[in-house]
């Protein structure tokens, strides 16, 4: 494929940011997909959500030769149980004191269409979160960096200091797994790196 853009179907400036860093060309069209949870299947959640989100707004927009529309979404697991976004801080106190001194996954499904075939897979990231105190919590919290993350934290910001250890993809954790969408976009013909504008 010569010249191609991507369509982000996603309000995440995360995601927006992890694009901006490796120079891949994109607009953000933001989804109206209402995001479920399958019980007990991480992998088959993300990727259905991921698959929805860019469903929908493939049907809203006219897509150029050469526009992929991309969606993702991440949910965090620990013990079984998928941690989404918290919808308040009592919610994200509980989610991070459930993490606290554990390993949890971060899964990310990804979704790539161009109105003729999609392409969709998972990524699966595991975490370890360093023993938290009540005080390091409330701080936490009080920083408001848990709104709208999944799991209630934030790895690329102040929460970094909550993490002990990763093992896999560390953008999957920010929100879109880097090694995948690469893989993703080599099926739809856009080998990799090809989009890295030569240093004059």
């Amino acid at each position: 494929m010569g010249g191609f853009a991507v369509i982000l179907a996603s309000r995440s400036p995360q995601r927006r940011a992890i694009l901006e860093q490796l120079g891949i060309p994109f607009e953000v069209v933001v989804s109206t997909h209402d995001e479920g949870v399958l019980a007990g299947d991480p992998a088959a959640t993300v990727e259905l959500n991921a698959l929805g989100k860019a469903r929908e707004v493939l049907a809203r927009v006219a897509l150029e030769p050469g526009e992929l529309v991309l969606g993702v979404d991440t949910v965090v697991v620990v013990d079984g149980r998928i941690l989404g976004k918290a919808a308040g801080e009592e919610e994200a106190r509980a989610s991070l004191r459930l993490l606290a001194g554990r390993r949890h996954e971060v899964f990310s499904g990804l979704a790539l269409c161009d109105g003729r075939r999609e392409v969709v897979g998972h990524a699966g990231t595991g975490v370890r979160f360093r023993p938290l105190d009540e005080a390091a919590v409330a701080r936490y919290v009080a920083a408001g960096e848990w709104r709208e993350r999944a799991g209630a934290y934030a790895i690329q910001g102040v929460g970094s200091a909550l993490v002990e250890s990763v093992e896999g993809d560390y953008f999957n954790v920010v929100g879109l797994p880097v090694a995948l969408l690469v893989e993703t976009l080599a099926a739809f013909g856009v080998a990799p790196l090809s989009w890295a504008a030569p240093t004059p």
